[in-house]
This record gives structure tokens, C-alpha cells and sequence, in this order.
């Protein structure tokens, strides 16, 4: 049985130094609390901003898995990779701690999570190599600690995933994902994780995948159409998206998360936070505003944080 929820972004500061804090929102206080310190040996340099990239912000990948909140993959100010190890937070021991080290560390990859095991696969290093490009590896949380590593798994047939980041959304035992974000033209693939397989993505499922998508409970997948705002959930069996709600505030919504019946979106530049609540009919929003002077660089679902009286 779990508490309520708590929704844990990672805002990122828009000072000069182009530093990330971390904080904490209770909606039952509608109060924003500043998370611990993450550990700075080694120091920890997360760049989502840099002079030769003005048109677009360096990624931060981050997800959860198992009430753990993973930071993954990002960019040091030198455009190397940032995280040799996960970066973890654990709301209910309030804590940080590193996961096992990354055979090799990278950037532009693909992420997800999918029944207690964390994936990253594709991506870049220091530099391009094909073999990290179409390699696969999970981490399972299911084991004991001490038998924490990265094992590596089927391979992708191709580098194209690695152009960008890219979210593997965990639905009924497989890991989905498109290879572009928006309305381009894309490609899709599916994971198997039991059979460790690669399979081709149903064309419904990526014709209709036109913007941020996340999870509810790995069984239902939610997408928003960046250019409509609206907000979609895929039906497996007709293989087709069905419009949940069409909202002005979703329009060129940057990431989004599911979890307690409420889906959790990023706005253009990281102004605000939209809250749909799916479980109503009709769907009904507000907003959450970042803590003062922020913007939002990734906002996640987990359980509430419970404060020790010392």
C-alpha cells in the first residue's frame, strides 16, 4: 500500500553556472521542498545549456523504477558524458546513492525502465562507435545489491537511435520507443524482455506517437501530440490512439510522466507543470508552478517523501 504521491522534478536553475537542483512537490501542501544534496565525489556537472547549442537544450535523461528516482545519461560542459555510474535517489530513506558503473558511459541514448530493470541501450560516448550505437544493456533492481551490474542484451539492428534522447516507455512486458521526437518521420521498435528480442512497432502505435509518451502501471501508454496539445492513450487491441482530452497548455509539451491516475506534462520551456487527471470523465487539469526563479527540466512520479522528526 502506498501513500500519496509526491512529484519530483528536477528543475534546472537558470543562473550562470547552468546548475540542477533537485525538489520535492507534496500536493497536499502544494509546497515545493528542496531534495538533499546529491554526493560530489566525483562532482557532479550536468550541463542542459551550452553556447554552441542555442537552438536546443542538452538532455538530462532521467526515470524511475521500483520508487527510485534514476538519473542516467547527460552532458559535462567539456560535451563528454556526465554519469559514469545511475545517479539514484530513494524518497522513502531521503537518500542518494551511485548504481553500478556503465561499461561505457554516454549521452543521446535510449532509456526506460520496465518490471523493476533499468535499460539503457544506443547512444554516444566520448565519441560515435557503432557498437555502442546498437548495444543494449539492463540493470535489475530485482537482485540484491551486492549482485547489482549491467548485463548486456539483445543489440539494436541499426545506430539510428542514437540522434537523440529517447524515452523507452514500459507497456505490457515489452519496451517501446521512436527514434525521433515530434512529428517527423519516424522509425519505431519494440523490446521483448522476456525473450530479449527486437520486434517492428505496430503502425498504429508509431503513426500516432507524435510527441512525449509515458506509461500508467506499464499498462497503458500515454502520448501528447506536440503540435495539438492533445492528449491520446494507445488501445492495443485496434492498434490505435484514442483522444483522452485537447488542451491549449499541452502544445509543445516537452516530457511527460503517468502514475495515480494522473498524467504529469512539461510545458513549452519548462514554465509550469500541467496535471490531467485521466481517471475523471471528462479528463480535468491545473497547473503547478515551479519553484521561484526555476524551469522544469524533468518531472517524475514517486512515492511521498515522509519527514523525520531528529
Amino acid at each position: 500500500m502506498h501513500g500519496p504521491t509526491t512529484t519530483n522534478p528536477v528543475p534546472g536553475g537558470i543562473d550562470p553556472q547552468n546548475s540542477i537542483e533537485f525538489f520535492s512537490f507534496d500536493p497536499i501542501s502544494s509546497s515545493w521542498t528542496p531534495l538533499p544534496t546529491p554526493p560530489q565525489n566525483p562532482p557532479l556537472h550536468l550541463l542542459h545549456r551550452h553556447p554552441s547549442f542555442l537552438s536546443r537544450n542538452l538532455p538530462i535523461q532521467s526515470l524511475t523504477v521500483s520508487n527510485h528516482l534514476v538519473l542516467i545519461a547527460a552532458t559535462t560542459h567539456k560535451l563528454f558524458p556526465a554519469l559514469s555510474s545511475p545517479l539514484v535517489f530513494h524518497p522513502e530513506s531521503n537518500s542518494w546513492f551511485y548504481g553500478p558503473q556503465i561499461s561505457t558511459p554516454r549521452r543521446w541514448c535510449v532509456t526506460g525502465s520496465a518490471q523493476g530493470a533499468v535499460y539503457m541501450a544506443s547512444g554516444v560516448g566520448s565519441h560515435y562507435q557503432g557498437d555502442i550505437a546498437r548495444s543494449m544493456e539492463r540493470w535489475d533492481l530485482n537482485k540484491k545489491r551486492e549482485s547489482w551490474g549491467w548485463e548486456n542484451k539483445a543489440p539494436l539492428k541499426d545506430g539510428r537511435f542514437s540522434r537523440e534522447e529517447v524515452e523507452a516507455v514500459g507497456y505490457r512486458g515489452k519496451l517501446c520507443m521512436v527514434n525521433v521526437k515530434g512529428n517527423a518521420v519516424k522509425e519505431g521498435a519494440v523490446y521483448d524482455v522476456e525473450l530479449d528480442k527486437w520486434e517492428e512497432m505496430p503502425q498504429g502505435m508509431v503513426a500516432g506517437w507524435n510527441g512525449p509518451a509515458a506509461t500508467m502501471d506499464e499498462g497503458v501508454i500515454y502520448v501528447i501530440d506536440e503540435v495539438k496539445g492533445r492528449l491520446s492513450k494507445y488501445d492495443g487491441e485496434k492498434d490505435c490512439w484514442e483522444k483522452v482530452i485537447e488542451l491549449e497548455q499541452l502544445k509543445r509539451a516537452e516530457q511527460i510522466t503517468a502514475g495515480r491516475g494522473k498524467i504529469c506534462a512539461i510545458s513549452a520551456k519548462g514554465e509550469k507543470i500541467i496535471v490531467v487527471d485521466v481517471r475523471d470523465k471528462p479528463a480535468r487539469f491545473w497547473e503547478v508552478a515551479p519553484p521561484p526563479g526555476m524551469e522544469v527540466v524533468a518531472v517524475h512520479v514517486l512515492p511521498r517523501m515522509i519527514s523525520r522528526q531528529h
